[in-house]
């Protein structure tokens, strides 16, 4: 599962949404219940969301940056595939990342810088670095397995309340990862009872401090799809925050396979 109970698949349909590939049946009500309809909602078979990536430093100054985040979802024994490309300013343009997700293999990550002029692959232990210095780390693009954490209720009947003032009923569900090398082995999250969209999250380090907060400032249905169009991942001890925002998300497309290869990777970079 991912960071932020984790930071789903920009894409989709939650940006930082919940991304569970449940592999085990779990009772209802359950924790991991919870986790796998928050996976098996709808997101659409594919998905290309136009956003805006703001990052304020600890002064409060901030970088605005333009993107396109393109997603395919697989079934079977394949994972999800993710795309993100910077469009804008010229610093960042043509630099994208591409993730291929598997259900039962380390996910591999590769990132094109136009510098270079190559791909490289993203190794493990660069995982948890900054993607592209925010606060989102290349581990936040993409997902694991269910059995990569275990789950508890913190609160069953917890409560949301959304920025124009409406309150949700929601779960509030703790997540504790069995890799001992994760900077951040537990994070405990709000999700929806209604649409299973995760709308905050709290991320703890290892020394069980909260250094990371994740917020759903917009929320609204697009083609069927719960979105969450705008959203703020935040740095307590950094004094940092990047905020992203939808300018525009479609869904079922007709993406395929060929989108997502490498040589989609350095083609759609230039």
């Amino acid at each position: 599962m991912r960071n932020t109970l984790a930071l789903s698949t920009l894409v989709a349909s939650t940006l930082l949404a919940l991304a569970v590939h449940a592999q085990k049946t779990a009772s209802p009500d359950s924790p991991d219940w919870v986790a796998r309809q928050v996976d098996d909602r709808d997101t659409g078979r594919d998905s290309r969301v136009e956003m805006t990536m703001r990052l304020f430093d600890r002064q409060g100054r901030v970088r605005q940056r333009a993107l396109v985040l393109t997603s395919l979802r697989e079934g079977g024994s394949r994972g999800d595939r993710v795309l993100v490309r910077f469009t804008s300013p010229n610093d960042i343009k043509g630099t994208g990342l591409l993730v291929w997700e598997h259900r039962s293999a380390v996910d591999e990550r590769f990132l094109y810088l136009p510098s270079l002029g190559r791909v490289r692959r993203i190794t493990g232990s660069e995982r948890q670095e900054s993607f592209v210095g925010s606060d989102l780390s290349y581990e936040d693009i993409g997902g694991r397995t269910i059995d990569d954490y275990t789950y508890a209720f913190v609160q069953r009947d917890a409560s949301w309340t959304s920025p124009d003032g409406r309150t949700y009923p929601a779960w509030q569900l703790e997540s504790r990862t069995v890799d001992r090398q994760s900077a951040y082995p537990r994070t405990i999250s709000l999700v929806r009872k209604d649409n299973f969209v995760v709308v905050s999250a709290d991320i703890f380090n290892r020394r069980n401090e909260r250094e990371k907060r994740y917020a759903v400032r917009g929320l609204e249905q697009i083609e069927g799809v719960w979105t969450a169009t705008d959203v703020i991942m935040s740095n307590d001890l950094q004094h940092t925050r990047t905020e992203l925002t939808v300018s525009q998300a479609r869904y079922n497309i007709g993406l395929t396979d060929a989108d997502f290869s490498r040589r989609a990777l350095e083609q759609s970079a230039r």
